[in-house]
């Protein structure tokens, strides 16, 4: 069994698009979403440095177009998609409940509400590797912060302002180590209720179908069966936990074998060879990539 899967905010890098411009078809194709997006998608993915594309209404339309772009590349049909944050508005498209321009659309607003939101107050995120989870889980608690991803494989990212982080820096769980995220504010928590407002009003302008494909959703790990219903936790998930550990321990229910994370690939390729022993995996990051992914397949 064979699933994509997108990644979120985070994974982007400078210059991360320049070599797939080259593919036939993909700069024409770009070009023609960056008008969606209102943002110019190759500029930002080829000659912007880090702090440009770390801007959320940036970062998420980009990711969102490169996880397209590299899927209509491949050209696989999987049994199976996922998607981790802002990925899953890729994968809602990929499992046909909404077209990739209302994917464009919607994660537009979605970046910019969240952006706004991140204004607000000086949040952030750390992650959180290895310790024992209860341990984890209790220090956070402590110093008032979500649990924003529980990635599984021992991992979870930690959200809440930047002096509870400091805070929980201090005291940080036995053998865990820290790492301070490159992004601009505490996704997936409290902070970001005020950008489910505006998600909901961009989200309640699609007519969405069922999925075509079996789909995961961040919520809980489940399958989604309505495209009603996966719009209600697209819009509800910008303020709610992405449970990726949920979503790989469905995917080892469902017997999954074969995995391949759409551009720009590394971060759920690497949760999985942790999380689920014995799935090969391809992670997509230049076109040369694209020969191993449809080797995976057959």
């Amino acid at each position: 069994m064979l699933v994509l899967v997108a990644p979120g905010q985070g994974a982007q890098t400078p210059g991360f698009l320049a070599p797939w411009l080259e593919l036939p078809g993909l700069a024409d194709q770009l070009a023609a979403w960056s008008e969606v997006a209102g943002l110019d998608l190759i500029a930002y993915g080829t000659t912007a440095d880090a702090d440009e594309i770390r801007d959320t209404a940036v970062a998420q339309p980009l990711l969102v177009a490169a996880a397209l772009a590299s899927a209509q590349a491949l050209g696989a049909e999987p049994d199976l998609l996922a998607g981790h944050s802002v990925g899953e508005l890729a994968t809602a498209a990929l499992a046909g409940v909404i077209t990739p321009e209302q994917a464009l659309a919607l994660v537009r607003e979605r970046g910019q509400a969240m952006a706004r939101a991140a204004a607000v107050t000086r949040t952030g995120m750390t992650a959180v590797l290895g310790g024992v989870e209860a341990d984890v889980l209790a220090a956070l608690a402590k110093h008032g912060l979500t649990p924003a991803n529980i990635n599984g494989a021992g991992q979870i990212v930690a959200g809440g302002t930047l002096e509870q982080l400091a805070a929980f820096k201090e005291e940080a769980p036995a053998r865990a180590r820290l790492i301070a995220l490159s992004v601009a504010g505490a996704f997936h928590t409290e902070h970001m209720a005020p950008a489910v407002a505006d998600m909901r009003a961009a989200a309640s302008a699609i007519s969405p179908s069922d999925p075509e494909v079996k789909l995961l959703s961040n919520a809980d790990g489940q399958l989604v069966t309505s495209g009603t219903d996966l719009m209600e936790r697209l819009v509800a998930q910008v303020s709610a936990p992405v449970r990726w550990d949920a979503c790989m321990a469905t995917m080892a229910e469902l017997g999954v074998t074969k995995m391949i994370e759409l551009l720009p690939g590394g971060t759920l390729t690497g949760l999985a060879k942790r999380g689920l022993k014995g799935v090969e995996t391809v992670a997509l990051k230049t076109p040369d990539d694209l020969d191993a992914a449809r080797e995976l397949i057959k």
